[in-house]
């Protein structure tokens, strides 16, 4: 496994998150550990590590954030070029096995997939909204995204994993 780390800037629209970086992490699970059960085998790593609120879905084809928590996203089955931190942002090519850790104030939007099948979750106690890349909503995210607290654990490795050291609240 290996792991990146993007800070984005702020796009006029979407606020992206000042203090904490984008995760990638490539290949969680090795090259044939999402054979058997892949949704499950995400559903059960982020739940293990303190992430709840648990969905099976896909990544909506327009950008958009959440102002009031963190998500993780994990590459369950296909693939997809996802575009982060708004319409000029990183472009992303995402494969089964991996998980991309998404700071609260980051956009997101999947530009193309492919049979993608992604499982979702969010820490503990923190309940997403859905923010548009408007004036309105990022005056109010502007609000709120200093607000949500750090999570307790990495989703892919707990205590000891790189969002503990990448993510701090100094």
């Amino acid at each position: 496994m290996s792991v990146e780390t993007h800070l984005l800037a702020d796009d006029g629209l979407i606020p992206n998150n000042p203090k904490l970086p984008l995760v990638v992490y490539r290949q969680v699970f090795g090259r044939n550990g999402l054979a058997a059960a892949p949704e499950r085998a995400f559903d059960d790593l982020f739940k293990a590590h303190g992430w709840v609120g648990n969905w099976v879905n896909g990544i909506y084809d327009f950008q958009h954030y959440h102002s009031t928590a963190h998500e993780v996203i994990g590459i369950a089955a296909g693939r997809a070029n996802v575009q982060f931190g708004g319409p000029h942002g990183l472009v992303c090519e995402l494969r089964a096995g991996d998980v991309v850790m998404i700071p609260a104030g980051v956009g997101h939007c999947c530009l193309i997939s492919r049979n993608l099948v992604v499982v979702g979750a969010y820490p503990f106690g923190q309940y997403w909204d859905l923010c548009r890349d408007t004036e309105s909503d990022r005056a109010k995210a502007l609000d709120s995204i200093p607000w949500v607290p750090l999570p307790q654990s990495d989703p892919v490795l707990g205590s000891r994993g790189p969002l503990v050291v990448c993510w701090r609240d100094d």
